[in-house]
């Protein structure tokens, strides 16, 4: 029913063979917008990778030591509203039925 959107390795300058040094979620995590998914280490710095918005975490697509590149896919996303948006239906319907007789 949900739909997962990938979230990317933004523009990162001129490289394209970025070294994954750290992946700070993992599958099931609810995170928010800004944090952290994934640390890249480039010849001149470091930099985290935020969320560009909260959900939960189905899937990571990296791993330590992965070069990525911009666009690559790092992790696929339920977006926070899609999660409490799916059970809500589900709840509602049995309180008419129970309301009937």
């Amino acid at each position: 029913m949900s739909q997962a959107i990938e979230i990317k390795v933004p523009d990162i300058g001129d490289y394209d063979a970025v070294p994954v040094i750290e992946v700070h979620v993992k599958p099931g995590d609810t995170i928010n917008a800004e944090d952290a998914l994934v640390t890249l280490e480039s010849d001149k710095a470091t930099m985290d990778v935020p969320s560009p918005q909260g959900g939960t975490v189905k899937e990571v697509r990296i791993k330590i030591g992965d070069n990525v590149a911009e666009g690559t896919v790092l992790v696929m996303l339920e977006p926070a509203g899609q999660a409490a948006a799916a059970p809500a239906p589900a709840a509602a319907a049995p309180a008419p039925a129970a309301a009937a007789p």
